[in-house]
């Protein structure tokens, strides 16, 4: 999982020099269409990578985006009306039953289909009009990190290409790579937390994608039950959890989500909770326990990717401390088949 996470620069900038050309025919194409709905089928990580797309495409595009519940296609047997929609499937390998199923279903209702996935040769690859394709090599780890980022890198360019906003994302892997300067502090900081078994994990915005993300990680490589808030919706009753001591982790970026969170971080401040930022703000640094800082100038809407690269190594080095394999979690497989 480790070597996996430092791959990503690398990983991240092979995808934009591979991909670029194709994502710029793709988006005059998709802006030639009279679209007015996209939607997104994923499962896992996919999913919460799923999730930080609806956010960026209906910030940039105007275009409202729903994330699919692929049970209604394979167990319900609905029949939805999406000739004018653009219907996205992501899966890592391609060969996720539901997800296919959706982008069949889409395809016979009228709409035009994208796959976003690493495998060339999958059956996602076949069925789409359009693939996107992550080029992570081989992930081995059953704990996604490249794949998870390499998707949520298809949606900024996805986004660049038929939305009015300008998004640098050419500076994603250079973003990256800073935020791997972290390991040393993360593996340090996670001795703290070697007996941790319950957790909340706190986004919002084009962040909240991430809060579902490591919330996953702590679960499937660590064992912790975590749960995974808005931070907006965790004054709605969530917050009756926390006692003395109880673990927090937000991802707290500067910019229009800031001040929430500082309300937050106030208020849990106050119930003497341990909280650990990630972050690019020196008042939530200050507020936190504990924090892992970034670069103060990374736009909020650029800090997705490099905020989970060191949620992604304190779950590997997490894992580590309690003694566990975070490249084999028990009862799990690489690839999930349902329907």
């Amino acid at each position: 999982m480790l070597a996996e996470i430092l791959e990503q620069p690398a990983v991240l900038q092979r995808t934009i020099d591979a991909e670029r050309e194709k994502m710029t025919r793709l988006g005059d194409f998709l802006r030639q269409k009279d679209i007015d709905l996209i939607v997104i089928a994923a499962r896992g990580s996919s999913d919460n990578a799923a999730l930080f797309g609806r956010y960026l495409l209906e910030m940039t595009t105007g275009i409202p985006v729903s994330l699919s519940a692929p049970s209604v296609y394979t167990l319900y047997n609905a029949k939805l009306r999406l000739n004018r929609a653009l219907v996205i499937g992501v899966s890592q390998s391609g060969e996720g039953v539901d997800i296919n199923l959706v982008l069949e279903r889409a395809k016979d209702a009228g709409a035009f289909t994208v796959g976003i996935t690493n495998e060339a040769e999958s059956t996602m690859a076949r069925l789409a009009d359009e693939t996107l394709l992550i080029h992570a090599g081989r992930e081995k780890s059953v704990a996604a990190t490249k794949t998870y980022t390499g998707q949520m890198l298809h949606f900024y360019m996805l986004a660049a290409a038929i939305g009015d906003k300008r998004i640098d994302y050419y500076r994603i892997p250079e973003l990256t790579e800073k935020a791997l300067e972290l390991r040393p502090a993360v593996e340090e900081m996670v001795q703290r937390y070697a007996f941790m078994e319950n957790c909340v994990v706190v986004g919002r915005g084009v962040n909240y994608g991430n809060s579902y993300e490591l919330a996953l990680k702590l679960m499937e490589t660590c064992y912790v039950v975590a749960e995974r808030f808005s931070s907006a919706d965790f004054f709605h009753g969530p917050l009756a959890i926390v006692e003395r001591r109880f673990p927090v982790i937000l991802f707290g970026p500067a910019g229009v989500t800031e001040a929430g969170n500082i309300d937050l971080l106030k208020r849990l401040k106050e119930l003497h909770a341990d909280c650990l930022s990630i972050t690019n703000s020196s008042e939530i640094a200050s507020l936190s326990a504990r924090s892992l800082a970034l670069p103060s100038d990374i736009d909020e809407i650029l800090t997705p990717i490099p905020f989970v690269v060191p949620a992604q190594m304190f779950a590997a080095y997490l894992s580590v401390a309690k003694g566990l394999d975070p490249d084999a979690p028990r009862s799990l497989t690489k690839v999930t088949k349902t329907i």
